[in-house]
């Protein structure tokens, strides 16, 4: 069976046991943590799918990848049902699918504004309010500064982009002069 296909099963199970339970926002953020803890420590995928490393032990990693002692007894049931059926080098996956299904049932977008300098918390949640307001949605913003645009803003969201940028607007100009 499909890597994809599986993923998504578990996290649809898990997702409804978290919305039958009315935890599936705390499952949410215990299921970012460990797709998050998946891409800054690279070397978790190795020691999780060794063969040679106990169950216990890798119930014990993916734990804490989840929040520790934090974690709820669902997600640590979770754990340990993907153990017991050996899918263990798909819990990446299945907590990317969680995320994205979480999102879908309640309608999240992420959102994306890239600024050449830092902007103030009152311009960010004006830009976060345009957003939420074209799409009728929750937007998750992000907000990244990169000195290489010059000046003004990139917006991105589902698949909206918006560039109001210095150095996007030099480009143009560039382009239009090699004509």
């Amino acid at each position: 069976m499909d890597i994809g296909v599986i993923s998504v099963r578990y996290a649809r199970a898990l997702l409804k046991s978290a919305t039958d339970a009315k935890i599936e926002e705390r499952v949410y953020q215990e299921m970012l943590l460990i797709a998050k803890s998946y891409l800054e420590v690279p070397v978790l995928r190795q020691t999780i799918d060794n063969p040679m490393l106990a169950k216990d032990k890798k119930q014990m990693l993916l734990e804490t990848a989840a929040g520790g002692a934090s974690a709820s007894d669902l997600s640590r049931s979770f754990i340990a049902l993907v153990l017991k059926e050996d899918r263990e080098s798909m819990i990446q996956f299945m907590a990317n699918s969680y995320v994205t299904l979480y999102r879908k049932q309640k309608n999240i977008i992420r959102g994306k504004l890239t600024t050449a300098a830092r902007v103030s918390a009152e311009m960010e949640q004006k830009m976060r309010a345009m957003v939420e307001s074209r799409t009728q949605g929750t937007v998750e913003f992000e907000t990244e500064v990169d000195s290489e645009i010059i000046g003004g803003f990139v917006l991105e969201y589902d698949t909206f982009r918006m560039d109001a940028s210095v150095k996007s607007k030099l480009n143009s100009i560039l382009n239009t002069l090699k004509r």
